[in-house]
């Protein structure tokens, strides 16, 4: 194995080891200090397994699957009640959960009052026969006005249209009167018995009809607000493995469950073979749009639990923090609301790693003084140039060793030119390594300007070993170039 080989693999290392040492301290993420730009080489990108993904405007969706219950349609449901007093002699609709149709006789009733109507009816109608050839217009018409009338009266009883074309059909009265069914479906409800008496309050039946139904959905609270009525919504039930029932969110209840911390959202289904029984538990998976949003894939976001970062990559393997606003998670994605415009390459894959190089580099304080980035905004630094010159560094000796260094940094711009009156900075970092018993170690310094684009500074490397190097050079107020790369200096490691 060579020995760049072996300085990539224990950088790595070195770099692992580091980043569970800052999973295992207590950090807390500060927005203008906590991360810093950092550079990775090619080689490393590919050893720590880099990728990268676009942010995107795109139609979002989101599939939210639970489990629900289906009741009856309280709008499909209605009583049986007599609008006057009487004894019930014959009942027809004798079980529960027999299914009637509207029209059908449900039992028959014997009424005092109800007698009396009809034969007041039978009455006019005679009245109107014995009339109907008389010269005198207004005895016609009042003769005909009071069958209006008595007709009027059964209906508003409830009797049947059946039962008044019977009367005018036959001319007799029957003691008992059956009453129909004012609409189909199935008796949930029954308190008709034979020799019964009953008053216009008395509930006889209760009907409700299954050709459509409820279900009640459970979503949880933090669910909530992607659900919307009108959203689609797949049912499957166990007794009919591989049958989809298809349906829609009718109403989302204003109130959460104390207890679930779930909010009932009713679907209507239609259910025109009665498959689908009230009682039944369900699975429900509902189908949310969520309109056209700003997204990215979820593993390129670092929650820090005060914090969400992305990775902006700026070319040529310079890699930006930004700290981003996220909505809705939704189909692998984040929707995003303020952080990252579309276009935007950020890493989404590895970003603990890089995280923890951003921290160490923040940590080294290797990067433009506080004063250039307290309070902006992650997007304007990002919107920052890529570096606008080059740096090459050297050592005396060479390669570095433990103990005194002379470092050498020689600054140019992108036309050869060297370039002075800049303000380097060169920072050197070790990681902590515990299991040999070591503290982290920092040594840093600010080159002075020697002209002709060189700088120079005297730094005291207290171990042997791999080194996180970095440098920035800024002029005027803003930040021309960095590098960051991984050094060997020779000797002992400190013990």
């Amino acid at each position: 194995m060579n020995y760049n080989s072996l300085q990539s693999r224990l950088s790595i290392v070195l770099l692992i080891l580091a980043s569970l040492l800052i999973l295992a301290a207590p950090i807390a993420y500060a927005a203008d200090s906590s991360l810093a730009p950092i550079r990775i080489a090619p080689e490393r990108r590919q050893l720590i397994g880099l990728k990268f993904a676009t942010v995107v405007r795109k139609d979002v969706s989101d599939r939210l699957e639970t489990a629900g219950s289906i009741e009856t349609d309280e709008r499909l449901q209605g009583y049986v009640q007599t609008r006057f007093a009487g004894w019930i002699e014959q009942v027809f609709a004798n079980s529960t959960y027999q299914y009637v149709r509207r029209g059908q006789p449900l039992f028959t009733i014997y009424s005092p009052d109800l007698v009396s109507t009809e034969n007041e009816y039978l009455l006019a109608v005679d009245a109107r026969k014995r009339v109907e050839d008389s010269s005198v217009a207004d005895v016609t018409t009042d003769a005909a006005s009071l069958v209006d009338s008595a007709a009027e009266r059964l209906k508003l009883w409830g009797v049947s249209p059946r039962e008044i074309a019977r009367l005018e059909r036959e001319r007799t009265v029957r003691r008992a009167v059956e009453i129909d069914s004012p609409m189909s479906g199935y008796i949930v409800e029954r308190n008709a018995l034979p020799n019964m008496y009953v008053q216009p309050d008395t509930r006889l039946f209760t009907i409700t009809d299954l050709s459509k139904v409820w279900i009640y959905a459970a979503v949880f609270q933090d669910e909530i607000g992607k659900v919307h009525p009108g959203d689609r919504a797949t049912v499957t039930v166990d007794a009919y493995p591989g049958t989809n029932f298809d349906g829609r969110v009718d109403f989302i209840w204003p109130q959460i469950d104390p207890m679930t911390r779930t909010a009932k959202v009713r679907c209507e289904l239609n259910n025109p073979k009665g498959r689908l029984l009230p009682g039944m538990f369900a699975h429900v998976a509902l189908d949310l749009p969520m309109g056209e949003q700003t997204v990215i894939p979820d593993t390129a976001v670092l929650r820090t639990g005060t914090h969400n970062v992305a990775f902006i990559d700026r070319g040529d393997g310079y890699l930006t923090p930004a700290e981003v606003e996220l909505g809705a998670h939704a189909g692998g994605v984040f929707i995003v609301l303020k952080g990252l415009a579309p276009g935007q390459q950020i890493v989404s894959s590895a970003n603990f790693l890089i995280d923890s190089e951003s921290q160490l580099q923040a940590a080294a304080g290797a990067f433009a003084p506080a004063a250039e980035v307290v309070g902006a905004n992650p997007v304007e630094q990002a919107a920052e140039p890529v570096p606008q010159a080059s740096i090459a560094f050297t050592s005396d000796p060479n390669p570095l060793v433990r103990g005194h260094n002379k470092v050498i940094v020689t600054l140019r711009d992108s036309k050869g030119a060297p370039i002075s009156g800049a303000k380097v900075t060169v920072s050197f970092y070790m990681a902590a390594m515990p299991a040999m018993g070591m503290a982290a170690m920092r040594a840093q310094a600010v080159a002075d300007d020697q002209g002709n684009g060189a700088y120079t500074a005297n730094i005291e490397l207290l171990s042997g070993g791999t080194w996180s190097l970095t440098i920035a050079a800024s002029k005027g107020g803003h930040t021309i170039a960095t590098m960051q790369k991984d050094v060997s200096a020779s000797g002992n490691m400190a013990m």
